[in-house]
């Protein structure tokens, strides 16, 4: 009886240093805990909603309810690389597009971004003012009910140099962050009921502007007789590329240089809604469907194959499809580049990334010569480049912590820890070794 009491004790006490006495271990199985049981828990579908990483959140304001806590110290350290790992990853993820997408519509967006934000200031220090709250709490308030966990990381860090208690942002927002989660969602489902009909949502679904198109074309227009595909190109404004010619009986890959004759038969990658230009531009589009996921494309025609080919090597990251001049050198055509699930038409100007599986048409031996330039080594893309990752994370820290003296302004600002790794992670991700893109199978394979 005395064995077992003992043995009692002992298991009790070594539970107890497990989840409540503060030691490294007891940091790592309790965060561990809390994000294992976010995770899970963030999978469940309520309503058909479910709240995702966002659950982790509220696993931690449970478990620190229930009065488990870690030292202080590691708490700290793990809030700050977490906060770093999640703004650089971020930045590596929208890196490659995200100049391309500020030309498009970028200004407008943060012109409407910056106009939330201060609409958003101007409340906080309004309700600051007449409601008597210290403004460390407005700000934690103001990043709970944006749900910005990276703007509180920040403003925590620029409160501790104005020598300003920062607890008071954090537990502001732990009590804000849920009602800002739920007030989202709620505020899209009304808006979806109130303003959304049905037949809008089912047209959305049906519409992707960049989902590449398959036709065939007869050239029946007597302007472009006689003329190279490159000369035509520069005529339309559509975007197409042309993977097969057939001309009396015979397929070939077309060059810029090809010139083409009446009755000529074009095999042609755009977009459905650029379709009917095509038309009008060639004289004629044939019937048949080429998008099904049935199509057998390699037997279409004998000398010709179809094959993906993936982008492995580093070198090719960041170039324009163009520059590469594989259709000259080689005699293939690349009709499509699949990146993370989406079709891309392969235009001269895109610009390619790490993982972009690329649709090559041609003979098989002139394949294999553009598959040793590409790379095609699926499994080294599946190794991660970690030296340059917490390279950058380093040169985002650096940046971060520079002080920028603003005239105006007493204190230097810093970006910190949330700035300077996402503006680093963004530029790695668009001109540097690091590139995060799923290689997810294509859609359609041709």
């Amino acid at each position: 009886m005395q064995n077992l009491k003992m043995y009692y004790l002992c298991n009790m006490e070594w539970l107890n240093s497990l989840f409540f006495e503060h030691t490294p271990l007891q940091a790592v199985v309790i965060l561990s805990i809390i994000i294992a049981v976010g995770l899970g828990l963030g999978k469940i579908h309520l309503f058909g909603i479910s709240l995702g990483v966002t659950f982790v959140f509220f696993a931690g304001i449970l478990a620190g309810h229930l009065g488990f806590s870690i030292d202080p110290n590691m708490l700290n350290y793990a809030e700050s690389f977490g906060l770093v790992l999640f703004v650089y990853e971020l930045g590596l993820q929208v890196g490659p597009g995200f100049f391309s997408s500020f030309r498009k519509g970028g200004v407008q967006l943060n012109m409407l971004g910056i106009g939330v934000i201060l609409a958003g200031t101007v409340m906080t220090v309004l309700f600051s003012k007449l409601g008597g709250i210290p403004m460390s709490d407005m700000v934690g308030i103001l990043c709970g009910a944006t749900t910005n966990t990276p703007a509180l990381g920040a403003a925590q860090q620029t409160l501790k140099q104005m020598g300003e208690p920062a607890s008071g942002a954090a537990l502001s927002c732990a009590v804000t962050y849920p009602l800002g989660v739920v007030g989202v969602i709620l505020a899209m489902l009304l808006v979806r009921k109130l303003f959304v009909r049905p037949s809008d949502i089912d047209i959305h679904e049906h519409e992707d502007t960049n989902q590449t198109f398959i036709a065939t074309f007869k050239v029946h227009n007597p302007a472009i007789f006689n003329k190279s595909i490159k000369e035509v190109a520069l005529l339309s404004y559509p975007k197409f590329v042309i993977s097969r010619l057939w001309r009396e009986g015979t397929v070939s890959i077309p060059t810029s240089e090809k010139i083409l004759k009446e009755n000529d038969r074009l095999l042609v990658i755009t977009t459905e809604k650029d379709a009917p230009s095509l038309t009008i531009l060639f004289g004629e589009q044939e019937n048949q469907d080429w998008n099904k996921e049935d199509i057998d494309w390699n037997a279409i025609d004998s000398q010709l194959i179809s094959k993906h080919i993936v982008i492995s090597r580093p070198e090719i990251n960041g170039k324009k499809l163009g520059s590469l001049r594989l259709r000259n050198s080689y005699g293939i055509n690349i009709s499509r580049v699949m990146r993370s699930g989406v079709q891309l038409l392969a235009t001269p100007g895109l610009i390619l990334q790490l993982g972009d599986r690329l649709t090559v048409v041609g003979e098989a031996k002139a394949i294999e010569n553009v598959e040793k330039v590409l790379g095609n080594a699926v499994k080294t893309l599946k190794d991660p480049n970690l030296a340059a990752i917490f390279i950058g994370i380093v040169l985002g820290l650096i940046l971060g912590s520079i002080p920028i003296a603003i005239p105006g302004i007493s204190t230097p600002v810093k970006l910190g820890l949330a700035g300077g790794p996402i503006v680093v992670g963004i530029l790695i991700g668009c001109f540097g070794p690091v590139s995060i893109s799923s290689l997810i199978p294509p859609g359609v394979p041709t």
